[in-house]
């Protein structure tokens, strides 16, 4: 038995690995009741969703943020509740969101151990329950991950006429790029979108190098910065990388999580100076920045 996945309590007594005594001292965390995991181990949305399908092995999958999660197109907040489908009566809990349905067999399949709702599946249950811009951020991660056209999630939709939020599935689909690599990407260009400016194309190359959005016209680019940069070597590679698109003519705009999530219309204000600097809109549309967007 791994103790370093999440297992069942009684199971691990009842082999002889551990006591009751054990699993309630300092060397495993309790997720949920009877589901533990080894202490030092890091608990994620991945975990916490590997541990809510031992609650429903054989009756029900995961689905939501955690389906998306381990299907390696991660979306959802660091924080979200483990998401599970089950047909059966089951409260939802402190991090666990309980959902009442069936999956057909057809719109299931496994991550690793864990049933989860299948790609498809997942994005449309998505797109239809979140606001529009995180179904587009969840949109563009599964379409992504699976080389999915956008269209083929509304179209999916017909299989349940009528569904709470179906309405927005076309909007979600034609705001949706799969060449989006990260959702903080998803979330700068629907800012641009939103303000009103042209559309930057995604995963621009230049030499060796992919630019997350760009204006290559003008040699503009507008690329995320996320923790990942500022490690030693990223940060090293980042120079180089710089360099190289300096000497190439290029322009960078660089945002920041901070910016993305809580100031998007301070990140499309930026890149509207900046495209009005290069004519590529009227300078009289440049104004001060519009909050609450």
């Amino acid at each position: 038995m791994n103790l370093h996945r999440p297992f069942r309590g009684t199971h691990a007594v009842a082999a002889g690995v551990l006591t009751p005594k054990m699993l309630r001292g300092p060397r495993f965390h309790r997720l949920f009741h009877d589901v533990y995991v080894a202490a030092e181990v890091k608990i994620d949305l991945a975990l916490r969703s590997q541990a809510a399908y031992l609650l429903v092995e054989g009756t029900g999958v995961v689905g939501g943020y955690s389906a998306a999660e381990l299907l390696g197109a991660s979306c959802g907040p660091r924080d979200a509740p483990a998401e599970v489908v089950i047909p059966t009566r089951m409260r939802s809990r402190p991090g666990l969101l309980v959902r009442a349905g069936v999956v057909p067999p057809g719109e299931r399949c496994r991550a690793g151990e864990v049933l989860v709702t299948s790609p498809l599946h997942t994005a449309f249950r998505l797109a239809c329950r979140l606001p529009l811009v995180e179904a587009v951020v969840a949109v563009d991660a599964l379409t992504h991950q699976f080389s999915i056209d956008p269209w083929d999630v509304v179209r999916f939709g017909y299989r349940y006429l009528g569904a709470p939020g179906s309405g927005q599935l076309p909007e979600v689909a034609r705001l949706a790029d799969p060449l989006a690599e990260s959702p903080m990407e998803t979330r700068i260009r629907l800012a641009i979108h939103v303000d009103g400016l042209p559309v930057p194309v995604l995963q621009h190359p230049v030499g060796a190098y992919d630019l997350d959005m760009a204006y290559p016209d003008v040699l503009l680019a507008v690329e995320y910065d996320g923790r990942e940069h500022l490690t030693p070597e990223r940060a090293r590679r980042d120079l180089e990388r710089q360099a190289h698109l300096t000497e190439a003519g290029w322009t960078v705009l660089r945002f920041r999580a901070a910016d993305v999530l809580h100031r998007p219309w301070m990140v499309a204000a930026a890149v509207r100076r900046a495209l009005a600097v290069r004519g590529v809109i009227a300078a009289d549309r440049v104004s001060a920045p519009r909050r609450g967007r």
